[in-house]
């Protein structure tokens, strides 16, 4: 594994090694605070086929993550300040690069992964940039106000080759209205893409949101690589 920090942001890179022998696809996965140590091993076990896995956390996840302001949800929570513009930026300008040569390669393709507000980053940055040919929204949080509105208005900046949705089917259940569209809007997203003929595949998992959050995420990866 590969560690360095740019911006306050720990980057991990696993599987390294394969760097030389072949061309693979690398994917990022913004995480809300793991390490991505467990997510890898977690691919391993599903037998993904070969490819470099970047974990980036310490993100400021509720500004980074988020397109647009929104208020807060809970009495704890500081609100969504929708920061994710300056965030693809840094992504696609600063960190990116940076992998590269530390890796001393280019990959086959970049794919993007993220979960909850990490998997409404991973749609968004389709309209944002052309960098990411593959992305997927693990558990995402597609209930964001007007998200749904945003993707019927607007074009991916690539022509992406694949898109991965999934949810639990539980998370729907919520005191929060906001909260309570979250399958609705998924679903809404899934269908307005196989209509307009994008390559999408959609999961309904068992449980909540916090159920099995590693092996959803591989499911993700495996699913787009």
């Amino acid at each position: 594994m590969i560690s360095f920090i740019i911006n306050e942001k720990l980057i991990n890179i696993f599987n390294e090694e394969i760097v030389g022998t072949k061309k693979v696809p690398l994917i990022i996965h913004n995480s809300f605070s793991d390490t991505g140590i467990e997510l890898w091993e977690e691919c391993k076990r599903l037998d993904c086929t070969d490819f470099i896995l970047v974990n980036i956390s310490n993100i400021n996840w509720n500004d980074e993550m988020t397109p647009w302001k929104c208020e807060s949800l809970y009495k704890s929570d500081e609100g969504y300040n929708g920061k994710s513009d300056e965030y693809i930026l840094e992504l696609t300008k600063i960190i990116i690069p940076q992998i590269e040569k530390k890796l001393n390669y280019k990959p086959q393709y970049y794919g993007l992964i993220g979960y909850s507000l990490g998997g409404l980053f991973s749609l968004y940055s389709a309209y944002k940039t052309d960098v990411f040919k593959k992305v997927a929204s693990v558990s995402g949080s597609l209930w964001y106000p007007d998200f749904v509105n945003f993707v019927k208005s607007n074009r991916p900046l690539i022509n992406l080759e694949k898109v991965y949705l999934s949810l639990g089917d539980k998370e729907k259940i919520s005191k929060i209205n906001l909260l309570k569209d979250v399958q609705i809007n998924t679903e809404e997203i899934y269908e307005f893409y196989k209509s307009n003929g994008i390559n999408v595949t959609y999961e309904l998992n068992e449980g909540g949101h916090f159920k099995e959050v590693n092996l959803r995420i591989a499911k993700g990866i495996k699913a787009i690589i």
